[in-house]
């Protein structure tokens, strides 16, 4: 990966494309059903059911949504297209350093910081190493749109 291919995506059409060709993401910061509204629960579990392959870091669960969870960043596998990160502000930077340490051959091209979730240092040293990077943004809002997910709107994304 060079630096030549990282960038800031804040672009609808871009995300909606990276959604689109979703195939395997990492979550970390994977909850499981004891919270079932936790949107580390119900994101992930939505990816699922869209037939994404979804693979869990969580150093706190052995399992979420019936499969095995990795302790962290460094376990990550290739092949993965976008790592989801569910996690605290102030965790991005020590995040970011795991991201950073990993052999470019496991590194995933996009990732992508949720909801609520922005910090410009991180970004700035993720995109100077090659990544695409999106913050702020909820990845599961982009597949339903992609994918025409239909389990139905919640009352927010009802129609008026």
């Amino acid at each position: 990966m060079s630096a030549a291919t990282g960038a800031r995506v804040e672009d609808e059409a871009e995300l909606i494309a990276i959604a689109r060709g979703l195939r395997t993401v990492a979550v970390l910061g994977i909850r499981n059903g004891r919270d079932p509204e936790a949107a580390g629960y119900t994101v992930p579990a939505m990816f699922r059911a869209s037939g994404i392959r979804v693979i869990g870091i969580n150093p706190n669960l052995r399992e979420a949504l019936g499969q095995p969870t990795l302790a962290s960043i460094a376990e990550l596998p290739a092949g993965v297209d976008v790592l989801d990160v569910f996690r605290r502000v102030d965790a991005i930077p020590g995040h970011t350093d795991e991201i950073l340490a990993l052999p470019p051959d496991r590194r995933p091209p996009v990732v992508w910081l949720q909801s609520g979730i922005r910090d410009e240092a991180s970004a700035a040293r993720l995109v100077a190493a090659g990544f695409r990077v999106v913050q702020d943004h909820c990845l599961g809002v982009y597949v339903r749109r992609a994918r025409r997910y239909t389990a139905g709107p919640r009352e927010s994304e009802a129609p008026s």
